[in-house]
């Protein structure tokens, strides 16, 4: 029996590929922790019920720690929420995903577009892209649809033309006929996209639950890195994700194991990128302009241990 347990809760995808590494091979458990893991289906649901407590660790996009740390969350916490992240996760590339009959971003005027929350998380990115060809916010919808998941099938549904996806869900998009109309490398040299977070509170009352995830997160991190391990990490990752079919599994691989598109090599906050998800909440949020990255991070944990 382990010393500690914790439940934590991430968005789907291929970057959990670390977290399901380090539960097969009983890196957790070498570090005397037992982890739960849960996946979300939207933003708010994962930040309402971090700060309920009902999850104590989450593994999310840097901007929701910046936004609901700034009141500019997609709901309304009953208390003001003390998160901060403690890990980078992800530098991820996000493609716009269209519908086939979308040539250009002209053929998006008039059309309905899907996100997880109209504005955290990657919102922010969506909007520069759109601004930056042309578009104003009179040219299209946005609808609040939930995690990737959910906004892919709308897309493939046809409710709405486009989304911005994570791995697996473009490679899966690619492979079906949809267009990958642009993608976040494109646009900016820098992005913190995923991180893992905490309560402030949490973190001070568990400091060796959370240090014991950080080894055995990095470990398991180390270990998907690696170029021998590659094959068994795909096979790993079709076994936790069923919906990647074999034909796309190279590709998800790919984008996954490039530092530029997916995870970050020992799991560290990229500044760079951190500078560009405030940059982007003070041009498109609805607060003053925010500078200091101190206020939503936290590396003692991580470097009393990496």
């Amino acid at each position: 029996m382990t010393a500690h347990s914790v439940d934590i809760i991430c968005f789907p995808g291929a970057p959990n590929l670390p977290i399901f590494v380090a539960q097969a091979k009983g890196l957790f458990e070498k570090n005397d922790l037992t982890v739960n893991m849960t996946t979300t289906p939207s933003s708010a649901f994962q930040a309402e019920n971090l700060a309920s407590g009902k999850f104590q660790i989450a593994g999310t996009a840097f901007d929701n720690v910046v936004a609901y740390q700034e009141g500019q969350g997609a709901v309304k916490l009953p208390t003001t929420p003390d998160f901060f992240a403690f890990m980078g996760a992800t530098q991820v590339e996000l493609a716009f995903v269209t519908a086939p009959d979308i040539a250009n971003y002209a053929d998006l005027k008039g059309k309905s577009l899907a996100l997880d929350a109209l504005s955290t998380g990657f919102a922010f990115v969506l909007y520069e892209m759109l601004e930056k060809n042309g578009l104003t916010k009179k040219d299209y919808e946005m609808v609040a649809v939930g995690a990737t998941p959910q906004r892919w099938e709308s897309v493939k549904a046809g409710t709405h033309v486009g989304t911005l996806t994570i791995e697996p869900f473009t490679s899966i998009a690619r492979n079906q006929g949809f267009k990958v109309l642009d993608t976040s490398s494109n646009l900016l040299d820098a992005y913190q996209g995923g991180s893992f977070a905490a309560s402030r509170a949490w973190a001070e009352a568990n400091p060796d639950a959370l240090k014991a995830f950080i080894k055995g997160y990095l470990a398991g991190l180390e270990w998907t890195l690696d170029p021998a391990n590659r094959e068994e990490a795909t096979q790993i990752l079709l076994e936790r994700m069923p919906e990647i079919k074999p034909p796309v599994a190279g590709a998800v691989m790919n984008s996954l194991l490039s530092p530029r598109s997916g995870l970050t090599p020992k799991g560290a906050m990229l500044m760079d990128g951190v500078k560009t998800v405030l940059a982007l909440r003070s041009k498109y949020g609805t607060g003053a302009t925010l500078t200091d990255p101190d206020r939503y991070i936290d590396l003692s944990y991580y470097n009393s241990v990496a």
